[in-house]
């Protein structure tokens, strides 16, 4: 007689009832979706700031700046679960793209060239923050501090 489990329950699910290897492949598949994630962005900021005319200009150039922003505030969020760091992250990448043109509108310096680049220089800023400060949490403490 065959044993049913429950698929509902996480915790009665273990590595020898799940034969496929779901979550191994999903862990292996990871870095090569987020790889092509960046070479995509990075395609469409080469676009935008190399002002090369091109059909996939628009929507590669709107990719990096949704994800860029995404992924350097995703990078700041680390305690979160999953879906609330993907959903904080998004939000946080709409903000930042709103300010960023906010604020050019309003020093009357907005181009596109410009807004690229200052989303592109926001978020590297804010994932070096992120990075940093998670080195020195990460870092062993001394006894005598």
């Amino acid at each position: 007689m065959q044993n049913v489990t429950d698929l509902t329950d996480p915790t009665e699910l273990n590595q020898a009832d799940d034969p496929v290897g779901r979550r191994t492949r999903t862990a292996e598949s990871l870095p090569l979706v987020v790889g092509a994630a960046v070479a995509i962005a990075g395609v469409g900021a080469v676009l935008a700031l190399a002002d090369i005319g091109s059909p996939l200009r628009a929507p590669l150039t709107l990719f990096f700046l949704v994800m860029a922003p995404a992924g350097a505030v995703a990078a700041a969020l680390r305690g979160l679960d999953p879906l609330s760091r993907s959903v904080v992250a998004a939000g946080g990448a709409v903000a930042i793209d709103l300010l960023v043109a906010q604020t050019m509108l309003a020093l009357h310096a907005w181009s596109v060239r410009g807004g690229v680049a200052a989303v592109a220089i926001v978020s590297l800023l804010l994932f070096l923050l992120a990075h940093v400060c998670r080195r020195r949490d990460d870092a062993p403490r001394s006894r005598a501090a």
